[in-house]
């Protein structure tokens, strides 16, 4: 999904008028990849970005599970890795005794 960053006509969809803040595409209109990639940058007539890509809120709590699951492995293997070393550590310390 994407929002109109500003008002613009679409010369590919019958002249649509999209308003800032609008949804785009609308409804019933599904236009290709490269269309939005012109809009999303500057490679279209006015040069200079009209829409920008949104997430719905699935999206962004699937980035967050997803992010809150590899800080837990993370923070999992960091605590292996010490104590992977103090066991190193304590062996060299009781071969030397």
């Amino acid at each position: 999904m994407y929002k109109v960053l500003k008002k613009f006509v679409d010369l590919k969809d019958n002249n649509h008028v999209y308003s800032v803040g609008d949804e785009y595409p609308h409804t019933g209109y599904e236009p290709s990849l490269v269309r939005i990639e012109e809009l999303k940058s500057k490679d279209n007539r006015r040069k200079t970005e009209l829409i920008v890509e949104i997430k719905d809120k699935e999206e962004i709590k699937e980035e967050v599970i997803e992010e809150k699951s590899l800080d837990e492995f993370l923070e999992k293997d960091k605590e292996e890795t010490k104590e992977k070393k103090k066991s190193r550590s304590n062996k060299k310390v009781s071969k030397k005794k």
